[in-house]
């Protein structure tokens, strides 16, 4: 299918969530400004629900400038500065659980900022073990560290953080769930994947992306709901008429089940269009016309047209295709599919093709010409060599 890479790729599904964000300064400010006796405005509650309850722990006020420093150091992409700064923080002792928490956190980004995800997760796991931001700072680090977990492989740990995620903040933010569908899908897990994406896109609505409904059907179709997956592409498709990609996929899900003329009616309508261009595209419109039925002449053209244009190269499976379609073409064109053959055979692993041709070349009454395809298909190798002899041996 079109989307058969996407164990490699996931269907080119990245994680649409910002791995940045991280509300600190807020919290900071606040502490200053208490000391000061002013009044500062709370952050915003972004997980209202959550079962973990808010830390009542403020910054150290002996680490003020430290604390200060640091965070300058973050806002001015000073990274390897940042985290020399939040490594001396993390060893004082006189910083508390607020302190280092932040420190780590401020660390992780900056890790993060410089491709160093081992460093950031390190970082990540301290700010959670650690547990003195409030629920904002503690559970945007909990959730970065479950996408960086899954960024670097780690999914069964990334699972795990985002099921903890999820569990304790109650959240259902669609860009967030479609993270976890995501993870499920890469661990083959589908059924479990199908009900999350789901969920995801329908919390989205009509903000839902079209790539979140892509890897839905990708899961539909390895859990083996071909008809579910099959609904969810020309939903897709009739979203986007003028996306071949999604188009493309249409064709893919029809093929695979099993309806090649609405697979070759989509295929048809773009190769019409010029949007098909290149050879993958090519093959897989000839092979599904090669696949239903009285679609030989269309075969022909598509792979003399392939060939014409250099996007299809004159390999072994297009010649064998070729040659079939002239074959069994109504009426038949017996002489064209013995050139194809003819063109196959000598690209073929085995000499099975040469001994097809053979076949083909003695009942047009080719016999000369058939006895030396025998006799190729012998030196190459054939699985029953004694049909061979019998055309290498007729009188």
């Amino acid at each position: 299918m079109i989307f058969s890479n996407h164990k490699q790729a996931v269907l080119s599904l990245l994680i649409a969530t910002a791995l940045g964000g991280v509300v600190v300064t807020d919290a900071v400010a606040q502490s200053r400004s208490e000391r000061g006796g002013a009044k500062q405005a709370k952050a915003e509650v972004m997980f209202p629900d959550a079962t973990r309850a808010e830390p009542n722990i403020k910054a150290s006020p002996k680490l003020g400038k430290q604390l200060q420093k640091l965070i300058d150091s973050y806002n001015d992409q000073k990274f390897p500065e940042t985290r020399a700064l939040a490594d001396e923080i993390l060893a004082n002792s006189a910083a508390n659980a607020y302190d280092k928490s932040l420190a780590a956190q401020l660390a992780a980004q900056a890790a993060y900022g410089t491709d160093d995800n081992a460093a950031a997760k390190k970082y990540l796991q301290q700010v959670l073990e650690l547990g003195g931001l409030d629920n904002n700072g503690h559970y945007q680090s909990m959730l970065m560290l479950g996408q960086l977990q899954i960024q670097d492989d780690e999914t069964a740990a990334g699972l795990a953080t985002l099921d903890k995620y999820f569990a304790e903040t109650k959240s259902a933010k669609p860009e967030q769930l479609i993270i976890k569908g995501q993870a499920l899908y890469q661990q083959e897990r589908y059924q479990e994947a199908i009900p999350v994406l789901k969920q995801a896109i329908a919390a989205a609505g009509a903000d839902a992306k079209d790539n979140w409904r892509q890897l839905l059907m990708a899961a539909m179709s390895e859990a083996g709901q071909t008809g579910e997956a099959v609904a969810e592409a020309e939903a897709i498709a009739k979203r986007n008429p003028e996306d071949k990609k999604a188009q493309m996929n249409l064709a893919s899900m029809y093929m695979q089940a099993d309806q090649m003329d609405k697979a070759a009616a989509v295929m048809d309508t773009l190769y019409k269009g010029g949007k098909l261009t290149d050879e993958r595209e090519y093959k897989q419109l000839y092979s599904i016309y090669a696949n239903t039925e009285n679609k030989e002449k269309e075969v022909i053209n598509v792979i003399n047209d392939g060939l014409q244009k250099g996007i299809l190269k004159p390999d072994y499976q297009v010649y064998l295709a070729l040659a079939q379609a002239y074959y069994y073409s109504d009426p038949q064109q017996a002489d064209k599919a013995i050139e194809a053959w003819q063109k196959a055979a000598p690209l073929s692993k085995d000499g099975e093709t040469y001994l097809n041709l053979a076949r083909v070349l003695h009942a047009e009454g080719r016999i000369p010409e058939a006895k030396e395809a025998a006799r190729q298909a012998k030196a190459k190798g054939v699985k029953n060599p004694k049909d061979a002899e019998k055309i290498i041996n007729l009188k």
